[in-house]
């Protein structure tokens, strides 16, 4: 069992970026294949004016598989974060895993597990209660449990088929859009 992250500073929306923020591609290498999806800018936007810092937490097998390298993934990224800027919306940090078990063994960073959270936490000084966790995924917002954050699985991406699987205390909302508009702003600091 992990330490509890402590109570710290500001709240974060953590978002899964393949199938949440842009259009899932398998393995995706090449800069020119990032598309927003629809209302991920809108939502973005507005979790960031609602007062959240917009951090993305992203699992990268492909690097591991050897599908394409640490050099594609930054590219990739940087495209997405040059699309997003210009946008008017800012991401206050961005971190990824790029391992997969089968090949390059266990880690801590790959979600399901929380290290990539607890990292950019103490890195963006971040208080995990009052942040909130969105992606596509179950295991892109499981952290939330660990970490005392709340939960949103997104329809896009591989979430309709996921949100059968979802339980109680995460919350299923059709986009980013819809994420904002149900989050609503951070809790007080405790």
């Amino acid at each position: 069992m992990t330490a509890p992250v402590a109570a710290r500073g500001r709240a974060a929306a953590f978002v899964d970026r393949d199938g949440t923020i842009i259009r899932e591609r398998e393995y995706l290498a090449d800069p020119a294949g990032v598309e927003l999806l629809p209302g991920a800018v809108e939502g973005l936007r507005a979790l960031h004016a609602a007062g959240y810092l917009l951090v993305i937490v992203s699992n990268q097998s492909g690097i591991a598989r050897g599908y394409y390298d640490e050099t594609a993934y930054l590219a990739v990224q940087r495209r997405l974060i040059d699309l997003l800027g210009g946008e008017g919306v800012a991401v206050g940090g961005s971190y990824h895993c790029p391992h997969h078990p089968d090949v390059s063994g266990p880690c801590a960073c790959r979600k399901p597990s929380a290290g990539l959270f607890r990292e950019a936490i103490r890195g963006l000084d971040l208080d995990p209660g009052r942040s909130i966790f969105i992606g596509d995924r179950l295991r892109d917002v499981t952290p939330a449990r660990e970490l005392g954050g709340r939960a949103f699985l997104v329809r896009t991406g591989y979430g309709a088929r996921e949100a059968r699987a979802a339980d109680a205390d995460v919350v299923v909302c059709d986009d980013l859009r819809a994420v904002a508009r149900v989050a609503g702003p951070p809790p007080p600091r405790r």
